[in-house]
């Protein structure tokens, strides 16, 4: 039997933490960090944020380092489009490295998109809705399955991790990847759609949206991205040790929460000159979103009940409360 421990937004007080000592230590080398990475992403610095530091974060990450055993800790960090996984691993990044002097490889499922040439092809042959990147299909599971790997052999050679440019739509060529060591504590992948599981195919039957009853009304395009989630991709997620998910209060929230970042970015980009840079529309927004609607519709629904610990958002976007299923 797996118990679970609640708690409010913070960690779970009967979980091992830290002695007091170190976690000040910890904390004062943090906090002037963590300032200027809630700057860069323009998170306003108030109370909450320095209290979820103090009493979630760094606990977590304690926490988290007493799951690694003789090998890397392959994390996999979930949450719907605008929920803040890259801010939140960029968070548990530094508290690893500069708090607790581990070795952390951090990625993105993003950074595993196909070509644009392989997916021009992909909307050729198999389906016009796979010009849009972003579903199971469009990512290349072999080579993120072979960094994995690469990573848990662990034998001290140096790694080239892709990099996709959202600006070009295009992967970089790899003379232009992130190189790392690939010996090290923890990775972090996340993505909208890690750890995520395929549906029943009866469940692909009725469309979820317009988009789906208008531009794929034989359920071909479904029936893939379905097909993919079950193979290629749950082979990639198999690896997972340790499955975090961010959890939105409900599906609403995608579209507001997209929003917000299309203005950020918009505002980002406004100070720099000669970008090119297409930033989307509100139409555009709700049509890239219906794309990932039945996956992130079911995953909120089927995931909490089986990721090892469920970080929930309130409507502010702060975590309102924290579910840890028992692990040590």
């Amino acid at each position: 039997m797996t118990h679970s421990h609640h708690t409010t937004g913070c960690w779970p007080e009967n979980l091992p933490a830290l002695e007091k000592h170190k976690q000040q230590q910890i904390e004062q080398r943090l906090l002037p960090v963590f300032e200027s990475l809630l700057a860069q992403e323009k998170i306003p610095q108030d109370e909450a944020s320095v209290k979820s530091l103090k009493c979630l974060y760094i606990p977590f990450c304690a926490w988290l380092i007493k799951q690694q055993k003789d090998k890397a800790l392959i994390v996999g960090l979930n949450g719907s489009q605008g929920s803040g996984k890259s801010t939140l691993c960029r968070i548990l990044r530094s508290i690893l490295e500069l708090g607790f002097d581990k070795k952390v490889i951090s990625f993105s499922i993003d950074d595993f998109y196909l070509t644009r040439a392989r997916r021009v092809e992909l909307a050729r042959d198999v389906h016009p809705l796979f010009k849009t990147r972003g579903v199971p299909g469009t990512h290349d599971t072999t080579l993120g399955i072979s960094i994995l790997n690469q990573i848990l052999q662990g034998n001290g050679s140096q790694l080239d991790i892709p990099v996709f440019d959202k600006s070009i739509d295009d992967r970089l060529p790899e003379s232009q990847w992130t190189r790392v060591n690939a010996v090290c504590d923890i990775v972090i992948f996340e993505g909208w759609c890690v750890g995520s599981m395929a549906e029943h195919s009866q469940a692909l039957q009725s469309p979820v949206n317009e988009l789906e009853k208008q531009e794929d009304a034989d359920a071909a395009w479904r029936n893939y991205v379905n097909d993919q989630l079950q193979h290629n991709y749950a082979d990639w997620f198999s690896v997972i040790d340790l499955l975090v998910m961010l959890k939105i209060p409900d599906f609403t929230k995608v579209y507001e929460w997209r929003l917000l970042q299309e203005q950020k970015l918009k505002a980002s980009l406004a100070d720099e000159k000669n970008v090119i840079h297409k930033t989307m529309s509100k139409p555009e927004i709700e049509r890239f979103i219906m794309h990932y609607e039945r996956i992130s519709r079911h995953t909120l629904n089927e995931m909490p009940a089986r990721a090892d610990v469920v970080m929930e958002l309130g409507d502010d976007h702060q975590v309102s409360n924290v579910v840890v299923r028992n692990k040590q």
